[in-house]
């Protein structure tokens, strides 16, 4: 079965476009396990919430992040919980599109991997400035993993590193004492 979505990409991201195209072609375009049906429509969901409002070219990243949060957490176990807080910053459009994807994939693989499929358990997500750079975390209290070893192997991963790499920012990992996954970008 294949699943085709379409969703309205704004004028002012059009930066974002050929690797926006790529990734829905990868994860909407092809025959979709479970899993991947879950992280389609995670992905549509942080879309459709980015692009509700007409000729947006900046958002408020606390409502940005809690959107976002609150469209992944519909797909996760009720005894998840899902702690987002912003510094009270703005993000352009270029930086929003990218950032949605990232996070529900940090998201989905925080619950899926670090909860290890439990019902109850807490995720915590942050985004911070510090001078000209932001940091966006996604924490929970799973055992971590190697991020080379695991990167070659996850489709998932490989796309976080893309999108990191399109914001000019980069994607670490950290194992102690918590695992914790933090993006780090250029400001507007």
């Amino acid at each position: 079965m294949a699943l085709s979505i379409n969703y309205p990409i704004q004028q002012g991201s059009r930066k974002n476009q050929p690797l926006c195209v790529a990734e829905s072609s990868f994860r909407y375009n092809n025959r979709l396990s479970e899993d991947t049906l879950g992280a389609a429509i995670k992905g549509w969901a942080a879309q459709r919430v980015l692009y509700s409002r007409t000729a947006v070219s900046s958002f408020s990243a606390d409502e940005f992040l809690q959107a976002v949060c609150d469209a992944a957490r519909q797909s996760f176990p009720p005894g998840i919980e899902i702690d987002c807080q912003a510094d009270p910053e703005k993000l352009s459009n270029d930086v929003a599109m990218p950032l949605a994807l990232i996070l529900n994939e940090l998201l989905t693989n925080a619950v899926k991997h670090g909860l290890s499929g439990r019902q109850e358990g807490s995720v915590r997500v942050r985004l911070k400035r510090e001078n000209e750079t932001f940091l966006l975390s996604v924490e929970d209290d799973g055992p971590g993993f190697d991020l080379e070893s695991a990167g070659d192997k996850s489709s998932g991963l490989k796309i976080i590193r893309a999108l990191a790499r399109q914001l000019a920012g980069r994607f670490e990992v950290a194992n102690r004492p918590t695992s914790r996954c933090i993006v780090q970008f250029g400001g507007q």
